[in-house]
Formats: C-alpha cells, sequence, structure tokens
C-alpha cells in the first residue's frame, strides 16, 4: 500500500493519518518518541505493508512480475493500488477525493515536526495534496516510479519492474476490495487489541 491507501485506511479505522504515513520515515522499534496516536498509526502502518506482502488477492500480480523483477514487484504493485484507489475513490468513500487529500496534507503539515524528528522532510498541505492527486494520473505513477527509483543504489531494476505497469492495473483492481477490507479488519483487531493492553 502506497500513502493514499494507507491514508485510507487510517481514516476507515479512525486512525492518525499522520502516523500512516509516518510508518515510512520511523525507523526502529522504539517509538516512546511519539505520541501514541501516531506511534500506534506507525504500527499499523507496518502492519499493513506486512499483510499486503503476503496477501494472496495478489499472489498472482505479484508472480507475474518473474524473478527477475519481483524484488521490486512490491513497489510498483503498492502505486498501482493508489491508482486504482484514486481513479475509484466513490466505491469506497463518501467524502469527495479532492475534500479528502486536502484534509490530508493539512495533517501531514500539522505533524512536519515529528517527520523531521524522523530524518525525513516536512510537507506543505497543499504539496502533500498535490502528491496524492498525482497517483489519480499514469504520467503520476510514472514519475512516483521514477522518483523512488533515484533514491536505489541502482535505479535501472525498478525502473524496468515500472515499465508497462498499466497492464497489471486490472488485477490490483480486481485485488483491491479484497485486500483493503481485510487489511481494514485487521487494522480494527489491532487497535482493539492495543486498547485492552493499555487498560
Amino acid at each position: 500500500m502506497n500513502f493514499l491507501a494507507h491514508l485510507w485506511l487510517a481514516e476507515q479505522s479512525g486512525t492518525s493519518l499522520a502516523g500512516s504515513i509516518l510508518g515510512d520515515v520511523v525507523r526502529g522499534a522504539d517509538l516512546s518518541a511519539y505520541p501514541d496516536d501516531i506511534a500506534h498509526g506507525i504500527r499499523l502502518h507496518r502492519r499493513v505493508d506486512a499483510l499486503t506482502d503476503r496477501h494472496p488477492a495478489l499472489h498472482a500480480a505479484r508472480t507475474a512480475f518473474g524473478t527477475e523483477h519481483r524484488r521490486y514487484a512490491g513497489i510498483v504493485l503498492d502505486l498501482i493500488a493508489d491508482h486504482a484507489l484514486s481513479r475509484d475513490w466513490s466505491r469506497y468513500a463518501q467524502e469527495p477525493l479532492a475534500a479528502f487529500r486536502e484534509r490530508a496534507g493539512v495533517a501531514i503539515e500539522t505533524a512536519a515536526p515529528w517527520f523531521v524528528r524522523a530524518g525525513g522532510r516536512a510537507s506543505d498541505a497543499a504539496g502533500f495534496a498535490a502528491l496524492l492527486d498525482s497517483y489519480g494520473e499514469a504520467h503520476g505513477i510514472d514519475r512516483a516510479i521514477a522518483r523512488t527509483a533515484r533514491r536505489l543504489r541502482d535505479p535501472a531494476p525498478l525502473l524496468a519492474a515500472g515499465q508497462g505497469w498499466q497492464t497489471r492495473l486490472p488485477s490490483v483492481h480486481a485485488a483491491l476490495p479484497v485486500l483493503l477490507d481485510d487489511l481494514l479488519a485487521a487494522m480494527r483487531d489491532e487497535t482493539v487489541s492495543s486498547a485492552r493492553t493499555m487498560r
């Protein structure tokens, strides 16, 4: 799952929007420096990533990459999932996507000190909303793949894995309802268990 899907899951489960994104930034198991709601969101982000990596709904889509590109399949599939969610947003939420993107951007900007503390960078609300908006367009996914590849020591394998990503869109689109339902159920279970532990 990429940013938009993580944010949707956080919204649907009533957990931290900022924490759902900080999960990509914060390293290590010690989350004591963060507010409880953000720390919980970070833990949920990690749980979602682990469940997504082995979810049977994406098995066929993952194996279709072939052994030479499978290491990068998760990155590409995460971005495709955000594209599919963006394009079919009204199926999953009553709030218009533009309004949700704006609200999410404000949440991320408000949490800027926590991003900086984690070694990331602060994002302004408009910039983050624009990033989410870009996932709804094919060229936005192309740019996201290229941007992610530039952060790697050798960008070529990810760029190769991302070629022709639109041919993989139907399988991800078909898997998304089951995948999101299962991830949301796991998040809710985790939140209930966490609440019981804190009593």
